[in-house]
């Protein structure tokens, strides 16, 4: 857990998946991604799917960003990705912080793949059974640009948007929409920066209450092994986009001091970017983890 101003911030690991590493890397050589990875028999590296907890202990909010794959998946579909999804770790994390499922008040849906959004509903009795929000106190914050894109998306990314993630939030009125392209944060000190690369209106919480900010990268940089401003997934919608967006980043690491929280790093929750070479590597890692 590190502190940042008046928050408290750790990264649970909610659980792991595998993805193509051609997808991950897109015109990347293997001889080059492939080093420090952990790649199987069908070319699928293993990643994490972590939550981001941002805790206010003076004013009780709670805010939690991405949730994971969640449990709703069958067989045949978890075999796909290789889904392992560790039920009970959220609610563990919590607890070394204090803190249990019921105290958590907002959450940010960075985008509504399912590696993201499946963990905020979940089967009310087994599968083929109601779905139900897993946090129905919660504010569920999301770009309302990228909930429409998610409900008609693009025939490239259709099959990352499950609409049984995302249904029953809607009908509960638990999504608060996010308008605009500079709208204001959602608690004191925390503030948006919206990236178009990856996905249109991806939502990144940036927490600058404390000396240090630190930005919640999601799928802008979901690995340090993406730091370099080329290395851009296939998946990315707008990958020039993406190369411009990470060069921001990148500079705002080198002129503020900004230091990043990683979804899908396996080893590294967090770090603080080194810039002094001639492209950003991984730093000084962050105390992140639960």
């Amino acid at each position: 857990m590190i502190r940042s101003g008046r928050y408290d911030v750790v990264s649970v690991l909610t659980g792991t998946l595998r993805l193509d590493g051609g997808a991950m890397f897109g015109v990347v050589p293997r001889v080059l991604w492939g080093p420090g990875q952990d790649v199987d028999e069908d070319n699928r590296i293993l990643m994490a799917m972590r939550t981001l907890v941002i805790a206010d202990r003076g004013t009780g909010r709670v805010m939690l960003v991405d949730t994971g794959a969640g449990t709703k998946w069958p067989d045949g579909e978890a075999r796909r990705y290789a889904i392992q999804d560790t039920k009970d770790a959220l609610a563990k994390g919590l607890a070394k912080m204090g803190l249990g499922p019921g105290d958590v008040t907002d959450i940010v849906i960075t985008h509504a793949h399912f590696d993201h959004a499946g963990g905020l509903t979940e089967y009310e009795a087994g599968p083929g059974s109601r779905i139900r929000p897993c946090f129905g106190k919660a504010r569920h914050w999301v770009h309302e640009r990228h909930l429409e894109h998610a409900l008609h998306p693009h025939d490239k990314d259709r099959a990352s948007f499950l609409e049984r993630d995302l249904a029953s939030l809607d009908e509960a009125g638990l999504i608060e929409r996010v308008t605009g392209d500079d709208p204001p944060g959602p608690m004191p000190g925390v503030r948006w920066i919206i990236s178009h690369g990856h996905t249109p209106y991806l939502l990144l919480p940036l927490v600058e209450d404390g000396d240090v900010p630190l930005l919640f990268a999601g799928d802008l940089v979901p690995t340090s092994a993406h730091l370099p401003p080329l290395w851009v997934m296939a998946y990315d919608l707008a990958p020039l986009v993406t190369i411009e967006e990470k060069k921001r980043v990148i500079e705002m690491c080198r002129g503020r001091g900004l230091v990043l929280a990683f979804p899908h790093d396996r080893l590294l929750a967090g770090v603080s970017v080194d810039t002094s070479g001639k492209r950003p590597v991984p730093g000084t890692p962050l105390d992140l983890d639960a």
